[in-house]
């Protein structure tokens, strides 16, 4: 190839080039007009910056709604930096290559009936007028969260609304495809559980399609303080805990919303405060019992499964699972399985909150 045919392919290349960035700066002006109206009247920004890669919006707040919520904030980022991809251009809807979320914090609440509520200011909104016809199509290929806090309030637990805190919390979640949920989404999670007396550690890796629920997941919880989950493992009238440790494992998978769910519960170094006399019950587990095998094995392993659809009102804690987690924990106690039963299917149902 002779030098002039050289620079026409450098001039070529120049030319595409410039246009591809001209394409990116505007879909990324698109998109910072529509922040706005995205993000309802308690959001505020900082500063919205446009460059050669997309939007840069830094230190976003959107304030709580001031009934009912928690929290001061549903949602707090350092820098939130949003990719356009260049197919918003010629395809119908909102196409984004990426958002990644800095320095971030997120409260989340679960109201006293089982009910998940995330960024209501963005995910309850009121529905607009039917004959303006469908809300756009929104596909993000993917969503990085990057040292992230959250706040999760569970108003279902017997007593006061409970707090758990999550702490540097780094996931990948993508695609999602909005509003119809219709494509698998991947979750790669990781995050630390805060306790009074120590830090926990969640993972959890796989698939969902959200539309349909089916889904392949693993999930990991190593270590994490028994005072923090005291709501989940008490009943009424039963002693605290004074320290201890949980590590949970659960294979699951979800197809035609049928749940198959293997998984395995080990407390460890497990201390419970005084109780009510020979009477007295962990979980409606004898304590006597509890505090027996501690004594000789430090541990107490319990493997179960859950199984059921998940359309299924009565699915929430069936006879079925509770009687194989009692029989798994009454194994492991030496104890009657016919005590059990109740005490193991209220542990279950707190944790699940259904």
């Amino acid at each position: 190839m002779n030098r002039s045919s050289w620079w026409i392919v450098v001039i070529v290349v120049a030319v595409l080039a410039a246009g591809a960035l001209g394409a990116l700066r505007l879909g990324a002006s698109r998109l910072e007009a529509a922040l706005h109206d995205a993000l309802g009247p308690r959001a505020s920004i900082g500063a919205v910056r446009i460059g050669l890669t997309g939007v840069q919006i830094d230190d976003l707040r959107i304030g709580a709604a001031p009934s009912g919520w928690p929290a001061a904030d549903e949602l707090v980022a350092r820098r939130v930096h949003i990719r356009p991809s260049l197919a918003s251009l010629w395809s119908h809807g909102w196409h984004i290559a990426s958002i990644e979320v800095e320095d971030g914090y997120l409260s989340l609440l679960r109201t006293r009936q089982g009910k998940l509520r995330v960024l209501p200011a963005l995910l309850e909104k009121p529905r607009g007028d039917p004959a303006s016809g469908e809300a756009p199509r929104v596909r993000i290929a993917d969503v990085a969260l990057r040292e992230v806090a959250i706040d999760f309030f569970d108003a279902s637990v017997r007593g006061p609304t409970h707090k758990l805190r999550f702490e540097s919390l780094r996931a990948d979640v993508g695609p999602l495809a909005m509003p119809a949920f219709d494509e698998p989404t991947a979750i790669d999670l990781a995050a630390t559980l805060k306790g009074p007396q120590k830090s926990g550690h969640i993972a959890i890796d796989g698939t969902v399609t959200i539309a349909t629920l089916d889904a392949k997941l693993k999930a990991a919880v190593r270590g994490v303080d028994l005072v923090a989950l005291q709501p989940y493992l008490l009943k009424v009238n039963e002693a605290g805990v004074k320290r201890g440790t949980l590590d949970l494992t659960l294979d699951a998978s979800v197809k035609a919303k049928r749940l198959h769910a293997p998984g395995r519960v080990t407390l460890t170094g497990l201390e419970l405060a005084s109780g009510s006399g020979v009477l007295a019950t962990f979980g409606g587990v004898p304590r006597q019992a509890v505090l027996s095998a501690m004594e000789r094995e430090g541990r107490i392993e319990v493997g179960f499964t859950l199984e059921g659809r998940l359309d299924d009102p009565a699915f929430s804690i069936n006879d079925n699972l509770a009687t194989k987690l009692a029989g798994g924990l009454a194994e492991s106690l030496g104890v009657s399985l016919g005590g059990v039963v109740e005490g193991v299917g209220s542990v279950i149902k707190g944790l699940l909150g259904r």
